[in-house]
């Protein structure tokens, strides 16, 4: 069950970076301008965002497993329907439809694991999926390089609707229904609002939603700026960026395992401000490398930047668990506005980290401790009452 959730929520990173590398053919094939075949990608990311943020207080009322099977069935057709698109304007429909349903579809295996597990054991558990589901982003560019010279653009969309045939399986065979009758809402519009203002109403989830949303922010500043980072300024060829690419991708997933072993000795709200204060030190110490001595050494920004993207390890299960362990009463609205909050600051902090030219690494080397800070700001100043109480409880 586990494994089919971390396909379901890595299929954004697959649908997202598998065809990059094909975009420029795409183009050709479809007569179309770059700007047009862009606008896939914008409408993909758009979509992640409303359907997380339409289906999640859904599921409170009707149950997971009937609308995670329809969000998978329908992903499936749609990227059938990005592989026939007779034209751009086809497939940037369907590439809306296919993140409408992919949003769906993550923000319900969240959900899912939210409604089986609390505490440190839901940690471990969505550390474990981001172990599985880390795998995707070193796979996938990868995998579309090497597939689009034997299968072309189109190939590359049917291997991903083959994950969808894969994913849709798994859910029939492997997920039950994880929202019992009596732990729903009822549905109804006023349901529906009551649920979002008791979400939004918790302190203490806002604050770890936010440090979920702003180590993310870190992440997607990296992913969107470390290709002109690694090649233009520090001069490194594409295949050595994949290499920077790969090893940072596999910091982060060993950092997700430690966690997951630490969580059996370790609170979670200690590893999480653990790795805030690692994503904060360490981004710190890259924007003094590339802002303040404007170094173009690959020591001197490379190792900080590890660490940093390490640091999202022990970020990001953490973080969901203890959100989500905030509002169990309607787990599906509360995973939704940590996913539209996500794909909603990626979709900005993209073009934010590029404003200064391809040539310079200061954007992002601004934006990861600036992320880092706005996590533990949020942590302090909306769950400090955590600290207070477990030293209570302790005393008792």
């Amino acid at each position: 069950m586990l494994g089919i959730l971390a396909l379901i929520s890595a299929i954004a990173p697959l649908a997202t970076d598998m065809y990059l590398p094909g975009l420029p053919i795409m183009a050709e094939s479809l007569d179309t301008s770059a700007a047009s075949v862009q606008l896939t990608l914008t409408t993909f990311m758009a979509g992640l965002g409303i359907g997380q943020l339409i289906i999640g207080p859904i599921s409170d009322g009707i149950g997971r497993r009937r609308l995670l099977l329809g969000a998978a069935a329908i992903t499936t057709l749609a990227s059938a329907a990005c592989a026939l698109a007779p034209s751009i304007e086809f497939l940037i429909g369907a590439r809306l439809i296919q993140g409408l349903s992919g949003g769906a579809a993550i923000v319900l295996a969240r959900a899912c694991i939210a409604d089986r597990a609390r505490g440190n054991g839901a940690a471990k558990l969505f550390s474990m999926m981001m172990i599985i589901g880390g795998v995707a982003p070193v796979i996938a560019p990868l995998l579309g390089g090497v597939l689009l010279g034997p299968v072309g653009w189109r190939g590359i969309f049917w291997v991903l609707t083959a994950a969808g045939v894969v994913m849709v399986a798994g859910v029939i065979t492997l997920v039950p229904e994880t929202l019992p009758p009596e732990r729903r809402h009822g549905g109804g519009l006023k349901a529906l609002v009551a649920n979002l203002g008791y979400v939004t109403g918790n302190r203490r989830y806002l604050g770890y939603a936010l440090a979920f949303i702003f180590g993310f922010g870190a992440l997607f500043s990296y992913i969107s700026a470390s290709p002109f980072v690694v090649q233009n300024v520090l001069g490194l060829t594409p295949s050595q960026f994949s290499m920077v690419f790969a090893v940072n991708a596999v910091g982060m997933v060993v950092s997700a395992t430690i966690t997951a072993r630490l969580l059996s000795r370790v609170n979670a709200r200690t590893l999480l401000i653990f790795g805030v204060g690692l994503l904060t030190l360490s981004g710190f110490a890259l924007y003094c490398a590339a802002a303040l001595f404007n170094s173009t050494n690959p020591a001197a920004l490379l190792i900080p930047l590890f660490v940093s993207v390490s640091s999202i390890g022990f970020i990001m299960g953490n973080a969901t668990a203890l959100a989500q362990g905030e509002v169990t009463a309607a787990a599906g609205t509360g995973s939704a506005l940590m996913g539209a909050g996500q794909f909603g600051l990626a979709a900005a902090v993209s073009p934010l980290v590029g404003i200064a030219g391809p040539d310079t690494a200061v954007p992002m080397a601004v934006a990861i401790p600036t992320f880092g800070l706005l996590a533990a700001l949020a942590l302090t100043l909306l769950t400090r009452s955590c600290d207070a109480e477990e030293k209570l409880s302790t005393k008792r």
